[in-house]
């Protein structure tokens, strides 16, 4: 089979990002042509109201805009585009709204995947480079959302999946809304979500038996791009960046005591994760400490590569 080109978009609850791509499934090679993200916030209010609020709707449409403009320079039409729909899109109410503007702006409609299919998906995005090399399978590959939480076990094939109800804008929205440095009593609120969260993951998917543990998104990259100290986001120094719990913990720590300002001079911080940060540092760290992994291994490479495949497998 010869390269080909395709299109996926990742919309989950706080990003909507794109890549487009050429793919050679006999070497499993993926080259990017274009990657980008715009942070839509779409699941704004959803944990609360059930509901896409109207604002947020149009700031994924203005993405949504940009992006087919993208597409088509490089010539990638809607029979190679998937476009693939999480968290907050399975929690509301006017979701046909959104499809209906998708379609109308890109021409082909959102999937909305089950949390089992965001998690197999994530998995092949991250572990597909991974086989034969320098980490030891098998890997639990967790990719911590806006609004959910995937965990998969495996090494060629997923072994176990489960998501869960925990992501940096939900639990800042459920326990952090109007607090700029949250007390000892509110951090504490978080953990204790995460913690009932890992519980319920625990149930389906081994979280200790893995030999390598691999993170993704925007969380597990910006954490990872401030104990790297890096005076801008590089994301080849970040991928592949192996993580120690006491780093985590550290650089959470830190998030947790700044103020809105202060974080958002971090040179990698994205403006907006500046005010989910400090929730999804507590969870990355809530994760470590459970699977009692010595270190974490960063991946750039996650569900929107897995979305990429899914258009060649």
């Amino acid at each position: 089979m010869s390269v080909t080109r395709v299109g996926a978009i990742d919309c989950g609850t706080n990003s909507i990002r794109l890549l487009v791509a050429d793919l050679d499934p006999e070497t499993g090679e993926i080259t990017d042509l274009d990657r980008r993200m715009v942070i839509n916030r779409l699941g704004q209010g959803v944990d609360r109201t059930g509901r896409l609020a109207p604002e947020a709707l149009e700031r994924t449409f203005a993405a949504c805009r940009e992006y087919a403009a993208v597409l088509a320079e490089y010539g990638v039409g809607p029979d190679r585009l998937r476009f693939v729909a999480t968290s907050a899109s399975r929690d509301a109410e006017n979701s046909a709204e959104y499809a209906a503007g998708v379609h109308g702006i890109l021409g082909v409609e959102p999937t909305v995947v089950s949390g089992d299919e965001e998690a197999l998906l994530s998995f092949t995005g991250a572990t597909k480079e991974l086989t034969g090399g320098q980490f030891a399978a098998p890997y639990l590959v967790f990719d911590l959302g806006g609004g959910s939480t995937e965990f998969v076990l495996g090494d060629q094939v997923v072994e176990a999946a489960r998501s869960v109800d925990i992501g940096c804008v939900r639990l800042t929205e459920r326990h952090f809304a109007g607090t700029e440095v949250p007390g000892p009593e509110l951090i504490e609120a978080v953990r204790a979500d995460v913690r009932a969260a890992l519980d319920r993951a625990a149930e389906v998917v081994p979280l200790t038996t893995a030999a390598t543990l691999v993170g993704l998104a925007g969380t597990v990259t910006t954490v990872a791009g401030i104990a790297l100290e890096l005076s801008s986001y590089d994301s080849a120094a970040i991928h592949h960046a192996r993580l120690t719990v006491d780093q985590v913990r550290e650089v959470a720590g830190r998030l947790l005591t700044m103020t809105h300002e202060q974080r958002a001079a971090i040179p990698v911080m994205h403006p907006g994760r500046v005010d989910v940060i400090g929730a999804g540092a507590l969870v990355l760290l809530e994760i470590m400490e459970r699977t009692g992994a010595a270190e974490l291994v960063v991946s750039e490479h996650d569900i929107l590569d897995g979305i990429a495949w899914s258009l060649v497998s």
